[in-house]
């Protein structure tokens, strides 16, 4: 309930107070590691990493003006799948961002990276996760907004950004049948 919360603090307070963004800037958005986030190791939980950046993204998207477009046509994004590495622990108290940056697209998805950001000793921004998820966008009237639909409404990926080659290979690895195809659960 708290993520919430979180997430309504920042879309309806925090995100319109910060400047706004291009569609492909960087957006860094401030957190703290709260009781609430923490697992019995006393440091924050993997899961929480994962709905932290859902906020994150939510920030990102107010703040480069693409949640207005959306709101505007009707249409509203869907995590596919996602993905994340640890490098440090997060823990109580600690202040950290999140920086997230939309950095591609496929036929069907866009892509996110989400950096977990503190300063190391001399001040300098130090990685201690870093997360992709790949996006769908559906129409709430029914059926998925189109990548073509998509970038229309929000402009081309500048020419100097390109996708990863392992990220393009990881969608169709990690992905699941289709909602209506059938997807027994049968371990071999």
């Amino acid at each position: 309930m708290h993520m919430f919360f979180r997430t309504m603090m920042h879309m309806l307070v925090f995100s319109r107070l910060k400047p706004r963004l291009g569609h492909y800037d960087v957006a860094r958005t401030n957190f703290r590691v709260l009781p609430t986030d923490l697992d019995i190791l006393n440091h924050m939980n993997n899961g929480v990493y994962l709905s932290i950046m859902d906020v994150a993204r939510f920030d990102m998207l107010v703040r480069n003006g693409v949640w207005a477009i959306f709101k505007q046509r009707g249409w509203y994004p869907v995590v596919v799948a996602e993905t994340i590495s640890f490098r440090k622990s997060l823990e109580p108290w600690m202040r950290f961002s999140i920086e997230s940056r939309i950095i591609g697209y496929d036929d069907k998805a866009v892509y996110v990276e989400q950096r977990f950001v503190r300063p190391d000793a001399d001040g300098n921004p130090e990685i201690y996760a870093q997360g992709f998820i790949r996006g769908r966008f559906l129409k709430r009237s029914g059926g998925v907004v189109s990548i073509e639909d998509l970038l229309d409404a929000v402009g081309a990926v500048p020419e100097d950004m390109e996708l990863p080659e392992w990220l393009l290979r990881w969608a169709p690895d990690v992905a699941l049948p289709a909602t209506r195809a059938e997807a027994p659960s049968v371990w071999s």
